[in-house]
């Protein structure tokens, strides 16, 4: 597994939906969709439709820590700026998104939200773990770090 992630890793882009092939290598770089060129895994938090959010989870190499929010939540507004700095902190070697529960109910049903915000790391396809109520930085940093391997800052 370890010379796959050598060679490349699989990342979904959250403009068009295309899976990309990078090399591990080139994370730092800034690389961009093959398709439609939209950057991915520059530190910003991408805005995941349903489509996107599904790709990314199953087919993401990289650890993926989505936020699940609505507009109307003052909690979700309050940490937006929080999961941004957390964002470019662990960037390149984790990406964030965030879904909207009002426009995509299905997803945040399947996903089994209850209240937001809700934060759910996944990698490789799988729910690694999950984080209720609005954080600082330092704190969505350290849940991170407590269950996947991203170098600090």
């Amino acid at each position: 597994m370890e010379a796959a992630m050598a060679e490349g890793v699989k990342l979904c882009c959250a403009a068009c939906g295309q899976m990309n092939r990078v090399p591990a290598a080139r994370l730092a770089a800034g690389p961009k969709c093959g398709v439609c060129g939209a950057a991915l895994a520059d530190g910003r938090v991408l805005e995941l439709d349903a489509t996107a959010h599904d790709k990314a989870v199953r087919g993401d190499d990289l650890p993926l820590l989505v936020d699940y929010w609505a507009a109307w939540c003052g909690p979700c507004r309050m940490m937006a700026p929080e999961f941004a700095k957390a964002a470019k902190a662990a960037a390149p070697a984790l990406r964030f998104g965030k879904l909207d529960t009002e426009a995509h109910q299905a997803v945040a049903q399947r996903a089994g939200i209850r209240g937001i915000p809700a934060l759910i790391l996944y990698h490789r396809g799988r729910e690694v773990a999950r984080l209720a109520g609005a954080r600082p930085a330092a704190e969505i940093l350290a849940f991170v770090r407590s269950h996947v391997a991203v170098p600090s800052a």
